[in-house]
């Protein structure tokens, strides 16, 4: 099969590798569109260890079941496997199992291409009326939605319901999405790109600033690099709430003074739980995030030049996918 495969710091070649393999409780799914996830960014770069070279990222995946008792079944894939016998699956935050794998980083290759083998736990079926493309915006979404859900119950019900999301990537935009699917309507996108800006204003309908100023109740990073800590607590009301779901750097940044003497309670969240992901799809399926028609389209076959284009700024879309087949 072909596969988008990461050979070193920003070297990607698209070549033949064996074809993906299913064990006897997984699906070969032949993959009709996955994204570019900023980790994805992370790790072409050179700054995701666990993702050493020669490898095949690629972990936002939808596509068809082939073989097999599903043969034909349209899935959107969740990459995160876990154990589902240790204490934190059993209590349905499967995010947490210690023995928690995800497809694009060892030991399991990932989705940049046209197969990939999952467990049937992991597929959530595609209704007939939903592009592959727009399935594949599961994952992304569902880090996004975990974050929201988490930020809403941690936030004191005499606080008034106003986010601010810094970052209009992605993750930042589906959680502003999340936020609204979720009740709220006061939500601003902090984003320092101008193409960027005028993308998420003129196309997706959002109120975008520059850089992150005012108060807000709920505060969610979507970026993480120390710089977006600092504005995070800065900008994040007493009493407020900060989630924290950007995976930049490790840079000091959070006023950990100010948010002990005001009590701002600080999120760290990871990935999603399996019904996260679940409630992320039926909301896509049944439309409540909106038309999710701000993504771009490209062969696989482009891929290194599409991992060049974000890199380089140039995209001004908050999301690319990816066609194995194109």
């Amino acid at each position: 099969m072909k596969a988008l495969v990461y050979e070193g710091v920003e070297t990607l070649a698209f070549r033949d590798v064996p074809d993906a393999t299913p064990a006897p409780d997984e699906h070969l799914i032949q993959v009709a569109a996955v994204g570019i996830c900023g980790s994805d960014m992370h790790a072409y770069l050179g700054h995701d260890a666990r993702r050493p070279a020669p490898l095949i990222l690629g972990h936002e995946a939808a596509g068809v079941i082939e073989g097999g008792p599903m043969d034909g079944t349209r899935v959107t894939v969740n990459p995160l496997v876990t154990c589902m016998t240790c204490p934190a699956c059993r209590a349905g935050r499967e995010n947490l199992c210690p023995e928690r794998q995800i497809i694009s980083m060892q030991p399991r290759e990932g989705a940049f291409a046209q197969y990939v083998a999952m467990p049937a736990r992991n597929l959530v079926e595609v209704p007939e009326g939903v592009p592959l493309a727009r399935a594949a915006l599961a994952e992304p979404l569902a880090v996004s939605w975990h974050a929201a859900r988490l930020a809403l119950a941690a936030l004191h019900p005499a606080m008034e319901r106003r986010a601010l999301v810094i970052g209009g990537g992605a993750i930042g935009l589906a959680a502003a999405l999340a936020l609204r699917a979720m009740g709220l309507s006061d939500i601003t996108i902090a984003e320092p790109s101008e193409a960027r800006r005028t993308f998420l204003r003129d196309r997706c309908g959002e109120v975008v600033v520059p850089e992150a100023t005012g108060q807000f109740a709920m505060v969610i990073d979507a970026v993480g690099f120390g710089v977006t800590r600092k504005a995070a607590t800065a900008c994040v009301e007493p009493g407020g709430v900060i989630a924290h779901v950007g995976l930049g750097d490790d840079a000091p940044g959070l006023d950990v003074r100010r948010a002990t003497l005001q009590e701002i309670t600080f999120i760290g969240t990871y990935t999603y739980t399996a019904q996260d992901f679940r409630d992320t799809a039926a909301a896509i399926f049944d439309g409540r995030l909106g038309a999710l028609d701000w993504t771009e389209l490209r062969p696989l076959a482009q891929g290194a030049e599409a991992f060049g284009d974000l890199r380089s700024g140039r995209a001004a879309v908050p999301k690319i996918i990816l066609d194995p087949w194109a």
